[in-house]
């Protein structure tokens, strides 16, 4: 049964407290401005299902993402729409299950009749997300990270990428770890897709540097207790330890490494750092280097995300958004510039408005390759700062480096199964 669809009149989106005390109760809360919401018949919305883990181990990412995509909603609303026409999020909990998340995006073709999809935080989650669309036409923008979907087997015309990929993530990182931090490497791998695909872009960005793997420690989604798999890691004294794991696992891990006192054998780096859980793990995180596709003090340098940042911070107490999030507002942000750019939502015409377009939203100027739909941007290799070292509290990571957007830092289309 398709769960209920709340709808609250606020002016400033979704707050933190109403959409994370909404999942918690199972159900999924959509923010639209009173000013528009007389305009436009429920039938003659443009309607975006949008499938995410509200609840488990990645709730706090997967609420972020809600948040952050109903504020490019609004936003697109709030300039017109398409000739008047508004859109409208339909928000559903996957619970960080496939099977779920391909019944709920079933529903939302099928019974809501969703023109677009997007949404899903679990690589594994968003391939069966993906294989519902394609099936059924429909464009699926992911905001997730994986490899295996820009690859011939999973993809299809309807798939778009705006995520990261891990071989761009552990690449960049890799790349600019090994050189500084020395060769025995080690890996405490989650063990589903995601994890080992950081594994293989770690691997493959070595090899420049000509890395030892001495380790590599898998452990079980949703882990709470690393006492019987750090050990076995300092065993093989690394040079680095790479956590190639997400979420609460990855905040877990790295408060137990700590404890464990490996920041004084090893150097802790997490392909994908995120900002979430560096707010909840505060000093644990010191000193721990990884990569981002955002943190918010870039704003002092790029327009679009002083404009994001603000429309966010609007609604949300002053706080800034989190990388995940921004993803939430790029997937559907850039889904709607292309229904405008297409002046339709005719599927084929949209995929041809993506496929061409070139699209600065928050973090400067990104675009889709053609051959596998996977949207080329910037990497940011972060490193978590101390508290003395902390403007705000908000100000939580260094920026070192930023691996600039490049097809060169791609797996080459004839690599994916692609016809050139």
């Amino acid at each position: 049964m398709t769960e209920t669809m709340t709808t609250k009149k606020v002016n400033k989106g979704i707050s933190r407290r109403t959409l994370l005390g909404t999942a918690a109760a199972g159900a999924a809360v959509v923010g639209t401005s009173p000013f528009w919401i007389n305009i436009a018949k429920a039938e003659d919305k443009i309607r975006i299902g949008f499938p995410v883990p509200l609840t488990g181990p990645y709730g706090s990412e997967a609420a972020e993402q809600a948040r952050c995509a109903q504020i490019a909603v609004d936003q697109f609303n709030k300039a017109g729409g398409l000739n008047g026409r508004m859109a409208e999020l339909l928000v559903r909990d996957d619970k960080l299950k496939p099977g779920e998340a391909a019944t709920r995006t079933l529903e939302l073709i099928e019974k809501d009749k969703a023109h677009f999809i997007s949404g899903s935080l679990s690589a594994s989650v968003q391939l069966s997300v993906n294989a519902v669309t394609k099936a059924r036409g429909i464009i699926y923008v992911s905001i997730s990270q994986s490899d295996a979907i820009n690859e011939a087997a999973d993809f299809s015309p309807y798939t778009f990428h705006e995520a990261l990929n891990p071989h761009m993530t552990a690449g960049a990182v890799g790349r600019y770890v090994f050189p500084k931090s020395g060769k025995r490497v080690a890996f405490l791998i989650a063990d589903y897709a995601y994890g080992h695909e950081m594994v293989r872009g770690f691997k493959r960005a070595g090899e420049a540097s000509g890395i030892e793997v001495v380790a590599e420690v898998t452990h079980p989604l949703a882990t709470k207790d690393y006492s019987t798999f750090l050990p076995r890691i300092q065993a093989a004294k690394p040079d680095v330890l790479c956590l190639c794991n997400f979420g609460y696992d990855q905040l877990n891990s790295i408060k137990q490494a700590t404890g464990f006192g490996m920041k004084q054998q090893m150097k802790l780096v997490a392909p994908a750092l995120l900002y979430n859980q560096r707010l909840a793990g505060g000093s644990a995180y010191d000193g721990v280097v990884g990569g981002a596709n955002y943190h918010w003090t870039i704003e002092d340098k790029v327009a679009s995300a002083k404009a994001f940042n603000d429309l966010y911070r609007a609604g949300n107490d002053g706080a800034p958004p989190s990388d995940y999030g921004a993803y939430g507002y790029a997937g559907v942000g850039g889904l709607l510039e292309a229904v405008k750019a297409a002046g339709t939502i005719d599927t084929n015409k949209v995929i041809e408005a993506m496929e061409a377009m070139k699209y600065d939203l928050y973090k400067g100027t990104q675009h889709y390759r053609k051959c596998d739909h996977q949207s080329v941007q910037d990497v940011f290799i972060v490193e978590s700062k101390p508290e003395a070292e902390m403007a705000n509290k908000f100000d939580v990571f260094k920026i070192l480096d930023v691996d600039r957007a490049s097809g060169d830092s791609l797996r080459t289309c004839s690599e994916l199964g692609h016809k050139a």
